[in-house]
């Protein structure tokens, strides 16, 4: 045999799982409602970062919202890269909101800002 006891065998299939299982539950949309709504507001940061850019979105009587985009290749493929907003700038963000209804978070499919679309998520927009 190799020398490699049950037991590491059993930690490496419990650790494997802890993965997999962690990374669907960040890259799927369980978290988010099926219904998509539309925020509008001014960004107030902008974050480029992985796992995902986000935006901090402050509206006119909702507070401030978290907006999650794609993965960095998938925003930057849908034409939202660094320089193309900043803080201050009008945004509509269509997307679908968190479950709970004290989390003001969005995965946004789609972001406006002024006449350009940047269609984050395509095959998820439910709306033109």
């Amino acid at each position: 045999m190799l020398g490699i006891s049950a037991q590491r065998i059993v930690a490496a299939a419990i650790f494997s799982a802890a993965l997999a299982t962690g990374a669907a539950a960040h890259h799927g949309w369980s978290w988010a409602e099926a219904d998509q709504i539309e925020l509008r507001g001014t960004i107030e940061k902008i974050s480029m970062g992985g796992p995902h850019p986000t935006l901090d979105v402050a509206t006119a009587d909702d507070g401030v919202w978290l907006i999650e985009l794609g993965n960095p290749r998938q925003t930057e493929r849908s034409g939202f890269v660094e320089g193309v907003a900043k803080p201050g700038d009008k945004v509509a963000v269509l997307g679908n909101r968190s479950q709970d209804p004290k989390e003001k978070r969005l995965k946004a499919v789609r972001l406006t800002i002024g006449e350009k679309r940047y269609d984050i998520y395509p095959d998820r927009i439910k709306t033109n």
